[in-house]
């Protein structure tokens, strides 16, 4: 009678824990997504973010949020939110995304800007240009 007592108790105690791991984990997690959120959301001006490829060399990534102020077929200007003017190259494998098909990123009308975020290997071309919205 002790022994299955014991074992109740064991069981119950497992389950309990289990009950409370699965309940603070998503806690946890969204934390991190706050955090990465907060960092990469919307008020991010400018980042650099170092990271490892497959064979452990370094990445050293740029990412840069403004108003373009100029575009050519060879790179993008951008003024950031304080006051930072960023020219970055382009070329033939720069992505574009968020801008409608009629317009050319190069052949923009006059009086329209856009505000973007250029993703881009530190000095090398962007690898994409999100059009994030008109205006500044």
């Amino acid at each position: 009678m002790a022994m299955s007592r014991l074992r109740w108790a064991m069981l119950a105690t497992t389950i309990v824990a289990l009950n409370l791991f699965f309940w603070l984990a998503p806690a946890g997690l969204a934390l991190r997504a706050q955090v990465i959120s907060q960092l990469f959301g919307p008020r991010m001006v400018r980042a650099e973010v170092v990271v490892l490829d497959q064979s452990n060399t370094p990445q050293d990534y740029r990412i840069d949020r403004g108003v373009l102020t100029s575009a050519s077929s060879t790179a993008v200007t951008l003024t950031e939110a304080d006051g930072t003017s960023q020219t970055i190259p382009i070329d033939q494998n720069t992505r574009f995304y968020g801008l409608p098909a009629r317009l050319n990123i190069t052949k923009l009308p006059k009086g329209i800007t856009f505000r973007v975020l250029v993703i881009h290997l530190a000095n090398a071309a962007a690898d994409s240009v999100q059009v994030e919205g008109r205006g500044p």
